[in-house]
Order: structure tokens, then sequence, then C-alpha cells
């Protein structure tokens, strides 16, 4: 997904790398939260935490594990390329066709193919403004125009920078083919709600695919009045709705994610499709993660404790995080942001700076555990003092 590291963010002056790179050169690489064997390398530190990434804090189901020291002796053997038993795993799941499944290295991937498949040059795609880097990066490396709609207000009473479904549909043009939206959004853990996201997607031209990006989906508490937008594939032909098995399954470093759509649109997205892009260990593992139930209840009531202790703790420190359905608070520190990042990670703790976002002033933090989240609140706490 990121450029490669000896390619500069700009185009370069040689003239045959810029015939060759067309508008790739251009791209700004999507950059990862930074990892804890490198904080530490670099600081001469130990026990540093990580609260950058959205990952699961309680690490992979159990069964996930043991399936993969089960197939362990068999990578050898190429996996099967259909990834027939995960489909047949997730179908049974979600209720939905195995037809309709997609395969992908990580939903990024997915999200990827999605690009390949129906932008181009001369096309657009609609996303909203803070929305997740990958719909503006893969946009860009096939050539395609990005629309990309101003977010609510900061000021807005219930979705401070959440979409704005009306500027959405008005960025809407003859040169669109895919509307990106991100429910919950990353990074601002922003939601649109059932009866207005339902209402959009009927307002869109049938021409113009809507993909629902659900990464966050499972940490939604089930009482709430947050829409499953797989609920209504049969209702909207050009509807896709994208998952992963990198956050509340804790499978992040395996890559897994997929797409369910209509079954002539997942045709095309194969068509696309890297063989074996899915792993025969990363297959086995979400197999036997779909089977763990008690796993995901555990992260989820792990989640909601620490979403309620870590806004407290804010509070109490005088600063305010926006609305989240997700694993992970951004939060206004009034100020740029990246003078706390840096200030967390001399004290060990990786937390993750939105600016390449448009958000500047926002520092975004996952839900660690307990023990995770005061150190993150006692580290700001010091950061803070520091600053005053």
């Amino acid at each position: 997904m990121s450029a490669p590291n000896n390619l500069p963010i700009n185009p370069p002056n040689n003239p045959w790398l810029v015939r060759a790179c067309t508008q790739v050169c251009g791209l700004a690489p999507y950059v990862p939260g930074k990892p804890l064997d490198e904080l530490e390398r670099e600081l001469g530190i130990q026990g540093a935490i990580k609260l950058a990434s959205n990952e699961n804090p309680l690490g992979p189901s159990p069964a996930a594990l043991l399936a993969m020291r089960e197939y362990a002796s068999s990578v050898h053997l190429y996996p099967d390329g259909n990834g027939f038993r995960l489909k047949q795993a997730l179908a049974q799941s979600l209720g939905v066709a195995i037809e309709s499944i997609t395969l992908g290295n990580g939903s990024n991937d997915v999200l990827d193919l999605i690009a390949r498949a129906f932008l181009g040059a001369g096309r657009g795609a609609v996303f909203s403004e803070f929305a997740f880097a990958v719909y503006a990066i893969s946009t860009q490396a096939v050539g395609a125009i990005a629309q990309v709609a101003k977010a609510l207000p900061a000021d807005h009473a219930h979705q401070p920078y959440g979409h704005d479904l009306a500027a959405m549909r008005d960025a809407i043009t003859e040169q669109t083919r895919v509307v990106f939206l991100a429910n919950p959004n990353n990074p601002t853990g922003t939601w649109v709600e059932k009866d207005a996201l339902h209402a959009f997607i009927a307002s869109v031209p049938a021409d113009v695919l809507v993909v629902v990006d659900e990464a966050y989906i499972e940490f939604v508490d089930e009482d709430t009045d947050f829409p499953n937008a797989l609920a209504w594939l049969d209702e909207f032909p050009n509807l896709v709705v994208t998952r992963t098995f990198s956050k509340i399954h804790g499978l992040a470093g395996l890559r897994v994610g997929y797409a369910v759509s209509h079954p002539q649109v997942a045709e095309v997205l194969n068509r696309v499709r890297q063989p074996f892009n899915v792993n025969l260990l990363a297959m086995e593992a979400c197999i036997a993660a779909l089977d763990d139930d008690a796993h995901v209840e555990r992260t989820r009531a792990l989640n909601n404790a620490g979403l309620t202790h870590v806004r407290a703790g804010l509070t109490a420190l005088g600063l305010k995080a926006l609305p989240s359905m997700g694993n992970f608070l951004c939060i206004d520190m009034r100020r740029p942001a990246h003078v706390f990042y840096d200030g967390l990670l001399r004290q060990g703790v990786i937390t993750r700076p939105v600016a390449g976002y448009g958000l500047p002033q926002h520092l975004r933090v996952s839900i660690g555990i307990e023990a995770e989240n005061v150190r993150f609140l006692s580290a700001l706490e010091n950061v803070m003092d520091g600053l005053a």
C-alpha cells in the first residue's frame, strides 16, 4: 500500500522515472503507527506500549493460535486460491451467499481492488474529508479523481468532523464511479445512523458503487441505532460492504479482510485479485476466530470500559475527545498534537498524530487494557505539566 522507502514522496526529476511513475510517484505513502521495537531502539528504553494502530490489546483468539499451530506443517503448499473454506465460514456467520464474498490481504487490499476494478483515468471517487487514508491513496494510484466532500463542522452537536451525507451526495458527478464511506470512521470514530445511511445509499445513482467500510462495526453496542449494511445487499446491487479480521478478532499481523457484494461485483473484483492473496495460516486462523464468540465479547466489554475510563481521564485533564464507536479516541489537544506525540514517545507510549488526515491538533489513541490506559493518562498528564 505504501511507496517503497527509496522513492521520494514528490515526483522525481529523472525524466524516464517521471514517465514510468506517472501519478504514483506523487503519492504520499501511508504512514503506519510506530513499531514498538523501533521506539525502544531509538530511545534506548524498554517496556514501551503501543496505542497507535487500533489493535486488539487482548491479542488473537486462542482458537486462532491453535489453528495456526495445527496447519503450520502445511506451509510448503500453496493455499486454496479461492479461499473456499473461509468463504464458507463467512457465508454461514454473516448469512450471505458464498458467491458474494471477496477475500483480501487486509480490508485495504479489498479497497484497492475496488479502485483498480472500477476507477481509472477520467473517473472519480467520492469520500469525506478526514476519511481513511487508503481511499485517497488507491484513488490517486489508479489515476482517478478524488472528489472530497467537506465534513461536518467542528461545532456540530452530535458528530463533529463526521460525514456530511448531503455534501457527499452533492459531490457525485457524471465522473463518479465509487463512493467510499467508513462507518464508524477512522480516524475520527464518528458514525452515520441507520435511517440516514439507508437514505443516502438510496439517493446514489445505481451505476455508482457505494462502499461501506465496516472495519470497526464489531465494537458497536448492539442496542444502538447503528446500521449493519449487510442487511441491505439485496436491496442495493451497487452496495459493497468491507470488513476485517485485524481489529476485534486481533489478527492484524495476518492481514485478512473481505468484501461482501452482489455476486457480479465480486466476480469483477476477483478478476483483479492477486493469486493466493490470503495465506494458508491466515485463513485457518480466521475460520477459528469466527467461532470464538467469547473472545469477541471479552474484547468488546474491555473496549467499552476503556472508552469510559479514558474519556473520563481526558475530561479531568481538561481535554475533549470526539464521539467514537470504534476502539480509539481522537482527542482535541488544542495545539499542534505532534508536541504531545513526541513527549509521549519519550515516556514509552506510542499514540497516533493525525495531521496527515487534516487534523493537526488531534491525537488518536487506541484503547488498551486497563494498565495501558492508566499509563497513557499518567504520561499525558506529565507531558501537559511539562508544557505548562
